[in-house]
């Protein structure tokens, strides 16, 4: 039975890449109620729930999915907010996806997401940067926004960047890729025709401009696009590659230093316990 993964939005929900991808779950719902139910019906027919979101404060979806998972007194609804561009933050929920129906335990497979999401290098080419406040933005970039026809290529994750498109090369990944791209307005080809050839990706499909695109990058004069692994087999292999503990609040295994469903940190080894309470304690006089 795989784990169900769920998204804020529709168009956060892309088409799967084969007959075993199962769909996302979008919550949550209109209403308050259907919220409920439907978080609920998930919860009986898959046992675990994983909820992937913006990791921007303020969003009306996740207090929401937070009242919900506070109504229904769940302790298999994780909640992950992501720091992730919109169409970066549905491909990784195509990847969940694709790992869902593998043989990952819900907490390996939750606290994973932190691990994927560093392999996914997501970005836009932009018209305009004066309202870009997610990434640093220099004066001098400001002031060439408002040269006509002027075209920033930007890198969101894992590294923040900016650089002039057709200027400067925009640092891509070093292992195979396949690339997303959404169009805005006005169209352009430069991310098909000059990025993906240089990043060498595997394959490049074409996705429609998420809802909240123009919102996260601060202009509808915009390409977004974002790259990376979709061999579930590598997926697979990347994931059961690190090492696996048990959350000490919840008992759920999971990897890296956090849980993804009670978000408790995994506590220090006891060497590094010991050093701690060891330099806590006052030293005595002589």
């Amino acid at each position: 039975m795989p784990i169900a993964i769920a998204v804020t939005s529709p168009d956060l929900v892309l088409p799967p890449l084969d007959r075993q991808t199962p769909p996302a779950a979008v919550q949550p719902q209109p209403t308050l109620e259907q919220s409920l139910n439907g978080m609920h019906a998930l919860i009986e027919q898959y046992g675990y729930v994983i909820a992937l979101h913006s990791g921007a404060d303020g969003d009306p979806a996740v207090q929401r999915l937070r009242t919900v998972r506070s109504v229904l007194e769940s302790d298999r609804v994780a909640l992950l907010g992501v720091d992730l561009p919109p169409l970066g933050l549905a491909l990784l929920a195509q990847q969940l996806r694709q790992l869902s129906v593998c043989d990952f335990s819900p907490g390996v497979l939750a606290s994973s997401a932190r691990l994927l999401a560093h392999y996914i290098y997501a970005g836009a080419l932009l018209g305009s940067v004066t309202r870009l406040d997610r990434i640093p933005v220099s004066l001098t970039s400001h002031a060439k926004s408002w040269v006509p026809s002027a075209q920033f290529a930007v890198l969101a994750n894992p590294r923040p960047q900016l650089v002039r498109a057709g200027h400067e090369d925009l640092s891509g990944p070093e292992f195979g890729t396949r690339m997303l791209v959404a169009a805005g307005q006005p169209p352009s080809d430069w991310v098909t025709a000059s990025l993906a050839p240089a990043w060498r990706v595997q394959g490049v499909a074409t996705v429609p401009l998420p809802e909240d695109s123009t919102r996260w990058w601060g202009t509808n004069r915009l390409v977004e696009f974002a790259a990376g692994l979709h061999d579930v087999s590598v997926l697979y292999q990347l994931v059961s590659s690190v090492r696996r503990e048990v959350c000490h609040w919840c008992g759920l295994e999971l990897i890296g230093d956090r849980c993804g469903f009670c978000s408790a940190s995994l506590p220090p080894p006891p060497d590094a316990q010991s050093a701690i309470t060891a330099r806590a304690l006052p030293r005595g006089g002589t």
